[in-house]
């Protein structure tokens, strides 16, 4: 049966700057078996031998009747490395009938080869491999002439069938907050080990208080020193007063400063009447209307220390309060409290610590809270250079963290103590054991709690249009 050579079309190269794939396009020319065409591609054919014994035949009869038929073995195109800085692949392609099949056990014929250069389906290909090629048509672009004076045998394939693995369900995540064993098992295993090594430091500062230069270091430096003469004793009314507005504003203000941290995008903003340009979020607002208050009442406090003499108690006056600081802390590491009485004086340790609080860190806390306030002047060029920002960031969030940190120590302590006593002191204004402090103490504690659930926009903003104008952000 005879039929007319039917052009094949070619689509876009393979790599940028080729030619048009496929670069060999094959015809159909007399053939003496069926033709069986391509579903894929209709104009590509591949001719079929009926006769049983050229299936039968040895390679090498097989070549030999292929060499006949007149036909030049052809270079197919090589591709890109297989492997990083390898040769282009395949690197000897075979033009060899008889030559060993990319599939291993089936031989590949050299009609089979250009069928699997052009996308035919592996029946297709597998068919055309077990029949003898019919002759085809000499290439007729200069690119398909080529010819290979040796031919080389197909590269093996190394591709094997793999067996599907079945997907392993992956557990949820655990997004309920709610603690798996495992989790539990570390937490009590870190909270049993954290009261092991507590428990190691008591015992080894009471072996190390016990030794005899130890004991006349004690003696010597109790953890206090006498104050100057003329200090006053007791807790006036109004300490206990500004005590309750700090421990009020603090908590506020700690709540704020990490709404504004943790803020992305702010639903609310305020802009004082005399600019509207100038906005800030409603969380940032009211963190610096707490701050202006606990600045207020921090001056009344800072005057009425002075003017009544209590500055002795939280003010060092002598260089002994170093190693009677260090004395009170070992006594507080070896649980065997220093004597308190805080009626009349402060441990060295207590001392200190309140120093630091009230003349160290409210300083920087409101020096770097103004820098990053809206207040600061943005056309002080020279003063925003002499004080960058950048400054006022690294001191303000560790200030922050610092009186955290003294809160929680300073009321563990209160009620470690001698919680009744304590207490006492500082809400009653006497000098004795009674509940009559921890019934205030437990008043102030519900109108903290008051303050933190009032602190939302439905009350936070009539009071802020009072200052200024609220819009949506």
């Amino acid at each position: 049966m005879a039929t007319q050579p039917r052009s094949f079309r070619r689509g876009l190269p393979r790599i940028p700057g080729g030619d048009s794939w496929p670069a060999v396009v094959a015809a159909v020319t007399d053939a003496a078996g069926p033709v069986i065409a391509d579903p894929i591609f209709p104009d590509l054919a591949v001719v079929v031998d009926p006769t049983p014994a050229a299936v039968s035949a040895p390679a090498s009869v097989r070549a030999e009747a292929w060499n006949d038929a007149g036909t030049a073995p052809r270079s197919p195109r090589q591709g890109l490395p297989r492997v990083a800085g390898g040769e282009p692949w395949p690197a000897a392609f075979a033009a060899h009938p008889a030559a060993a099949g990319i599939h291993g056990d089936v031989e590949e014929t050299a009609a089979a080869v250009p069928a699997r250069r052009m996308g035919l389906p592996r029946a297709a290909t597998t068919a055309a491999s077990q029949a003898v090629a019919a002759p085809v048509a000499a290439p007729t672009t200069p690119a398909a002439t080529s010819v290979d004076p040796a031919p080389h045998p197909l590269l093996p394939s190394t591709r094997t069938e793999q067996p599907e693995i079945a997907a392993q369900p992956t557990p949820p995540p655990n997004r309920d907050g709610r603690f798996s064993r495992g989790r539990w098992a570390r937490a009590v295993m870190s909270g049993v080990g954290l009261m092991v090594a507590a428990g190691m430091v008591v015992a080894l500062t009471r072996w190390f208080l016990s030794a005899k230069f130890m004991q006349d270091f004690l003696a010597t430096y109790p953890g206090e020193y006498e104050l100057p003469v003329g200090a006053p004793a007791g807790v006036p009314t109004w300490l206990g007063w500004q005590h309750f507005f700090t421990v009020f504003l603090m908590v506020l203000i700690i709540r704020s400063g990490l709404g504004v941290r943790t803020e992305k995008r702010p639903a609310l903003l305020w802009s004082p009447r005399n600019n509207s340009d100038r906005k800030i979020s409603m969380s940032l607002w009211f963190h610096q209307a707490l701050d202006i208050l606990w600045i207020l009442n921090g001056i009344v406090f800072i005057v009425l220390l002075f003017v009544t003499g209590q500055w002795m108690k939280i003010v060092p006056t002598s260089w002994t309060v170093i190693p009677n600081a260090v004395s009170a802390g070992l006594q507080y590491m070896a649980l065997d409290w220093p004597t308190e009485n805080g009626w009349v004086n402060y441990n060295s340790l207590q001392q200190l610590a309140y120093f630091a609080t009230v003349f160290l860190a409210a300083p920087l806390a409101i020096a770097s809270g103004v820098r990053m306030s809206h207040v600061w002047p943005k056309k002080a060029t020279r003063l925003s250079r002499a004080y960058p920002i950048e400054w006022a960031r690294a001191v303000h969030f560790p200030v922050m963290i610092y009186f955290v940190v003294f809160i929680v120590m300073h009321v563990a302590l209160v009620f470690a103590t001698g919680m009744l006593r304590n207490l006492n002191h500082m809400y009653a204004g006497q000098d004795a054991v009674s509940w009559d402090g921890f019934w205030i103490f437990a008043a102030s504690l519900v109108v903290i709690a008051s303050g933190w659930i009032a602190a939302r926009p439905v009350v936070l903003v009539p009071i802020a249009r009072l200052f200024g104008k609220v819009s949506r952000g």
